[in-house]
């Protein structure tokens, strides 16, 4: 069997702040057909993730990204882990991000079956244990949306 080796992860993230990222970022992927956040700061308290968008979405739209994100999370998913070759990863996962020195066997990261994408940080195993999702503020300056939130019990 081929050893498994996974890049060293610069910190351990509080694992329901987390996964909400990952639900945010697919939410907002699909919401205006924008890459996953550009950047981030996961925290235990609050987070902030940017986005790369073409115009400032409006309030109603930040409203609608908050309530899918909790619509989710209510759906109570699995969160799951599968290791699979760069060759075998499917199209919609994208790679861009990944270190340069990243191996050839990846870590996927699975939110049901609405999210997929490489990750090497740290989960939980439903959704059901990440809370409610609350946007705390929003700005949109030169192309670059900020959203930044926390969670809620």
């Amino acid at each position: 069997m081929e050893e498994i080796i996974i890049n060293d992860h610069n910190k351990q993230e509080y694992p329901p702040m987390h996964t909400a990222e990952h639900i945010l970022n697919q939410t907002i992927g699909r919401m205006f057909g924008c890459p996953r956040s550009k950047s981030s700061h996961i925290e235990r308290k609050k987070s902030k993730c940017d986005y790369l968008l073409a115009e400032a979405p409006t309030a109603e739209q930040i409203e609608e990204i908050q309530n899918r994100v909790n619509e989710v999370i209510g759906k109570n998913l699995p969160v799951s882990v599968s290791f699979v070759k760069r060759v075998e990863v499917p199209e919609s996962v994208d790679l861009t991000k990944l270190p340069g020195d990243a191996s050839e066997m990846l870590r996927l990261v699975a939110v049901g079956d609405y999210d997929l994408c490489a990750c090497a940080g740290t989960h939980v195993e439903n959704t059901s244990q990440i809370g409610t999702f609350k946007i705390i503020s929003t700005d949109y300056a030169e192309g670059k949306l900020r959203v930044r939130f926390k969670l809620e019990n």
